[in-house]
């Protein structure tokens, strides 16, 4: 599994919460500054339709036809202004971050914490402050790693006539950014194609672009279920992807679907008890919770999930199969399978996706669903059903 999302904030946004809700894992939750230290690494799931939902039979790796697709979740340490200057876990928390593809922002869209954490009245703080903090810092912390050795890199890259863009991504391979988003960066800020002209002002606009780039962002308006609405309409006029959460309300029925007195599936709006044995206060707060669930339709906590994967990232999930009359590998599991890549791969990426080898000596490949034949180029469709037929099988 090479997916990996990151869960940033300040401290006390609800950040290990939010993971806790979607992993399950056993994590500390305490209102102070720095609950988390050490990096939370758990699994949690995309949710997608399953394609057996088109055959007589389920595949027996979906749930009622739901796929859930895992992928790596990872909770870092609050991050409070100048982190980037070793503030706080600052330095810490943003390797940590080095890894992730994307990265969901929890913010404490209620306004009860100021920017370092520390616990206010509902409404007293603004959130937007925390996204613009948050976004500095991740730059800042770019511009650092760039800066180090800038006098020998400018010399280097100059002396030597080394393309400007290589030398850069190679100076930042380890804040997990890759060559094609340098060169991406590059063209956005138009710069000087002499390095040494730059000017600090210039520096920041280029890890300012690479950031956007390399280290995509959805918002999670947490707390929601107890947030001013004026503070969740300032928070979706911003732009970008902001989805209205509250983590505190899915660990509860999470929780409580694992002790076995309610049914409920992620992403649903709504549950069904199923325990003879709640007292008062405990039907009081999970009636509360079905109210806050229409209200939204769901906890958020899925959806944000989904859409940094799906539409952030822009991946699309293919199962790939031996069988294409059965949709099976060769030992008779149907969809055993799912996989997430970049919408617009193609069938050879597939093939290379599963094994080098089977990439090396691709043949061609085989819609299940149409039983088409497709060639290298050939780019796949969400939920496509695909046997891969190579030399190498």
């Amino acid at each position: 599994m090479s997916m990996t999302i990151g869960l940033a904030g300040k401290p006390n946004s609800g950040k290990s919460t939010f993971f806790k809700a979607a992993t399950l894992a056993d994590v500390e939750i305490a209102n102070y500054p720095f609950t988390t230290i050490h990096p939370n690494k758990g699994i949690t799931y995309v949710r997608t339709q399953c394609p057996c939902v088109e055959k007589e039979h389920r595949c027996g790796n979906c749930v009622d036809g739901v796929r859930y697709v895992p992928i790596e979740l990872i909770d870092v340490a609050g991050l409070v202004p100048d982190a980037h200057l070793g503030k706080g876990l600052g330095n810490t928390f943003l390797d940590d971050l080095r890894q992730a593809k994307a990265i969901i922002h929890v913010i404490d869209a209620a306004g009860c914490t100021d920017i370092e954490g520390n616990p206010l009245d509902i409404g007293c703080h603004d959130p937007l402050e925390d996204i613009e903090f948050l976004n500095h810092e991740i730059t800042m912390w770019l511009v650092g790693i760039l800066k180090r050795n800038w006098q020998k890199l400018s010399r280097k890259i100059q002396g030597e006539n080394l393309k400007i863009e290589r030398i850069l991504a190679e100076q930042l391979a380890g804040a997990g950014v890759e060559e094609s988003q340098v060169i991406e960066a590059f063209m956005m800020t138009k710069l000087d194609h002499n390095i040494t002209k730059w000017t600090d002002e210039e520096i920041i606009g280029l890890c300012d672009n690479i950031r956007k780039i390399s280290k995509p962002m959805i918002i999670a308006a947490n707390k929601a279920d107890i947030a001013p609405v004026q503070n969740l309409e300032k928070l979706k006029s911003i732009g970008g992807i902001v989805v209205p959460t509250s983590a505190a309300a899915e660990l509860a029925l999470r929780s409580a679907s694992k002790a076995g007195a309610i049914k409920y599936d992620l992403g649903n709006n709504d549950f069904t008890i199923i325990s003879q044995n709640l007292n008062p206060a405990q039907q009081k707060a999970l009636e509360s919770i079905r109210t806050f669930l229409h209200k939204m339709h769901s906890t958020g906590i899925q959806e944000c999930i989904n859409k940094a994967v799906f539409e952030l990232l822009d991946l699309i999930v293919v199962y790939p199969v031996e069988d294409e009359g059965k949709w099976t590998d060769k030992h008779g599991k149907m969809l055993p399978d799912a996989f997430l890549m970049k919408k617009g791969s193609t069938a050879h990426q597939l093939a290379y996706k599963i094994h080098s080898e089977i990439g090396d000596g691709f043949l061609y490949a085989v819609d299940a669903k149409t039983k088409m034949r497709l060639g290298e180029k050939h780019q796949l469709s969400n939920g496509a059903v695909v046997k891969i037929v190579s030399t190498a099988r």
